[in-house]
């Protein structure tokens, strides 16, 4: 979010955003009524953080102008409601499809994404390293008998699985896709738990 910024970068990049063909330094330094030095340096410091670009240049009569736009990056820094529209289509498949179907829906999804990732059956500690690259914060627990466990600190699905905990599913399916088994859910957030705790069991076959 943009509240880590400072006030004077923040405006720059709401300047930024309202004119995506972009800004030299001479009209950011008209729209904030600060100087073209002040421009440079705030420039330089949201290119280094990947949040702004040079873009095309402005022919003036003279030397062109370089311009300057947000990147793709910046663009996610403003508000974004997805989990508003993820919330109203699950809602709209529930009343359509009943809660039977949405369930085997969320499982089906799981798996799918799980066929994207791997080909083949892989071990907890392969599904935590694809976990934490969706930014669950996983990592694998050994718990007495040593019988490994999956732990995530992070549920990237809170808000909307507080909405519909038919979500959570989705996790199981996913889960268990990847590692060939089932899963239980042994301890999960929204039960009130201290972190999300997945116990995989390994199919016989």
């Amino acid at each position: 979010m943009l509240e880590g910024l400072g006030r004077t970068q923040q405006d720059l990049l709401h300047a930024l955003l309202r004119q995506p063909s972009g800004m030299s330094i001479d009209d950011l330094a008209q729209a904030l009524a600060i100087t073209r030095t002040a421009v440079r340096q705030h420039l330089a410091a949201l290119e280094r953080d990947g949040l702004v670009r040079r873009g095309a240049t402005r022919p003036t009569g003279r030397r062109p102008e370089q311009l300057h736009e947000l990147t793709e990056h910046a663009r996610e820094l403003f508000p974004r409601q997805y989990p508003l529209l993820a919330n109203l289509l699950i809602a709209e498949v529930a009343g359509l499809l009943g809660q039977e179907a949405l369930l085997a829906l969320m499982r089906q999804l799981g798996r799918k994404l799980a066929a994207d990732l791997e080909h083949q059956v892989v071990d907890e500690a392969r599904i935590v390293e694809h976990m934490n690259h969706a930014g669950y914060e996983a990592q694998v627990f050994f718990r007495s008998g040593g019988k490994p466990q999956i732990v995530a600190h992070n549920c990237v699905f809170h808000h909307l699985a507080k909405a519909h905990p038919v979500v959570c599913e989705l996790d199981l399916a996913l889960i268990g896709a990847l590692g060939g088994g089932e899963v239980s859910h042994e301890e999960c957030m929204l039960r009130g738990g201290q972190v999300c705790r997945f116990a995989l069991g390994k199919n016989e076959d």
